[in-house]
């Protein structure tokens, strides 16, 4: 695979990638749309009553995104920031006299007029209109790193500034790109993990937790059963599907796990109120874990050689080992310090 990603800078090349890896639910999708097109996609528009100057775009309503967008908001000055979400989307209370509309994404270009547009990529259908916008415009597009980068994420959009959580992970995103501009700011996830409560233990209490990853596209569903199999029976983990195992056949390798002795954790706990010890193969959760002083490790059998790189940039620990060592942090706070960039991009 080599340093970097698969797909550099061909977005639709990625798509094509990401689609393979969903086959049934891809081909779903495509014989709805085309026996019944559905209505243009849509967002909510959050505007301040004199307009604004720093557009700012909420792709998903997932922790990471919170992180790598949200949490700056806190940081903006709310009279010149607009947000495009997803509906129904809350805003924080900053934002709630907004005036809030529901609007087609094709004409958010109509609606709002900033200076520079902050997002987590252009890979989404808002992420894509938000892009589109600045494109257009030839205005600063800032992308803020939302989660551990594998070969396999989405490219970056054509002249983007990334704001990255490590120079590695810039080096890593940009590779075989000259039109990218990195800035590191440090992770807000990691900042949030470990600014948390702390625990209550020392970090390796518990029976160890199994982050279930049976969603992830990187690696065969196959392969990852396995693994998870293998790991839960030889170290009595305890296996905690992530929250898109919902589909048919994550339902059916759950149900083979537990017929297979294996507890399956299903209460949902949020995962930084966990307080057991984890492994997984490459989840994020893990270095939140490490960062919170939970002992984490990273486990797989004959791992492919891009994910002994991921483990190696990230600095995780293999099981059998010492733990992962809490992620190294900025002394600004991450969403500070992207608020501060966006607005000396919009001046």
């Amino acid at each position: 695979m080599g340093h970097g990603l698969k797909h550099p800078a061909d977005l639709v090349a990625w798509r094509r990638w990401h689609e393979s890896q969903h086959p049934v639910r891809h081909a779903v999708r495509t014989t709805r749309a085309r026996l019944r097109p559905g209505p243009p996609s849509e967002g909510d528009l959050f505007l301040p009553a004199g307009g604004a100057d720093v557009l700012v775009a909420v792709e998903a309503a997932h922790a990471s995104f919170a992180a790598a967008v949200v949490a700056p908001l806190a940081h903006l000055p709310a009279d010149r920031t607009a947000i495009v979400a997803p509906v129904g989307w809350q805003p924080p209370a900053a934002y709630a006299d907004h005036q809030r509309s529901t609007v087609t994404l094709d004409r958010l270009a109509e609606l709002v007029r900033p200076s520079v547009v902050l997002a987590a990529g252009h890979y989404t259908e808002i992420g894509a209109a938000a892009f589109a916008l600045a494109d257009e415009r030839e205005l600063p597009f800032l992308v803020s790193q939302h989660g551990a980068l594998t070969p396999f994420a989405p490219p970056l959009p054509r002249a983007a500034r990334l704001l990255a959580w490590s120079q590695a992970d810039g080096t890593f995103w940009t590779s075989g790109r000259r039109d990218v501009d990195v800035q590191v700011t440090g992770s807000q996830l990691m900042w949030g993990a470990a600014s948390g409560a702390p625990s209550s233990t020392d970090g390796a209490d518990g029976p160890l937790t199994y982050l279930g990853q049976g969603h992830a596209a990187e690696i065969s569903r196959a392969r990852l059963a396995h693994a998870a199999l293998t790991t839960c029976r030889e170290h009595g983990a305890v296996y905690r599907p992530h929250p898109s195992e919902r589909d048919v056949t994550s339902r059916a390798v759950l149900a083979a796990y537990e017929r297979a002795g294996i507890t399956v954790d299903r209460a949902g706990v949020p995962l930084v109120e966990l307080e057991a010890p984890v492994v997984s193969v490459f989840s994020t959760g893990v270095l939140e874990a490490a960062a919170r002083g939970r002992h984490a490790w990273v486990d797989f059998p004959r791992p492919p050689a891009w994910l002994g790189e991921f483990w190696e940039r990230y600095g995780m620990h293999r099981l059998g080992s010492d733990p992962t060592p809490a992620p190294a942090l900025p002394d600004i706070e991450p969403a500070r310090r992207i608020a501060e960039i966006v607005l000396a991009a919009a001046s």
